[in-house]
């Protein structure tokens, strides 16, 4: 599976979608509404209605820093 990362207007990026090879089973998309401006939602606002789709293993730190820093072997 092949990711890809799309900006543009709607028809730009429509276009790109109709370009890609293959089959395409899934899309998420971010729509700036009219009142969006005023508001600034943080990271963890934008994605909570993506929670049940992601993977959470006991155990495992997803702190920030526990991600961006170097574990041994690495």
């Amino acid at each position: 599976m092949k990711t890809h990362v799309l900006t543009g207007s709607k028809s730009e990026i429509a276009e790109k979608v109709a370009q890609i090879e293959g089959v395409i089973h899934e899309v998420i998309v971010f729509v700036d509404e009219p009142g969006d401006a005023v508001l600034e939602a943080t990271p963890e606002d934008m994605f909570a209605e993506m929670e049940p789709y992601m993977v959470k293993v006991g155990g495992a730190d997803y702190s920030r820093e526990s991600i961006y820093t170097r574990a041994e072997g690495e």
